[in-house]
């Protein structure tokens, strides 16, 4: 009988514990940030089994490229969402005090 190769999720999985002494030897607060970089792979999992590549770490690098692009477009829109909110309440504000003479009367 014919050998069968790994899935990619089999791969993912023992390259994530070859990096097990390396994620202990991280400080606590990064190693959420190490099992989330992981979590992104896992997440893009099906298009990297599909490419089928021979070094299964740079389709994971890849996966964790495309969702911390995901979040800086998601934080760039919040930012600017902010910023147009802010600008509206200077505007209100401007208008407000613009329309009131020194006394307090309109």
């Amino acid at each position: 009988m014919g050998r069968t190769n790994p899935t990619y999720r089999d791969a993912l999985r023992a390259i994530e514990e070859r990096w097990t002494d390396f994620r202990r030897a991280l400080r606590r607060r990064d190693q959420p940030r190490f099992d989330q970089l992981f979590e992104y792979a896992r997440e893009h999992a099906d298009a990297s089994g599909l490419l089928n590549h021979q070094n299964p770490l740079l389709p994971a690098l890849i996966s964790i490229d495309l969702e911390q692009e995901a979040r800086l477009d998601e934080h760039e829109d919040r930012l600017a969402e902010l910023e147009n909110a802010l600008n509206e309440a200077d505007d209100r504000q401007q208008h407000s005090e613009a329309g009131t003479t020194e006394d307090g009367l309109h």
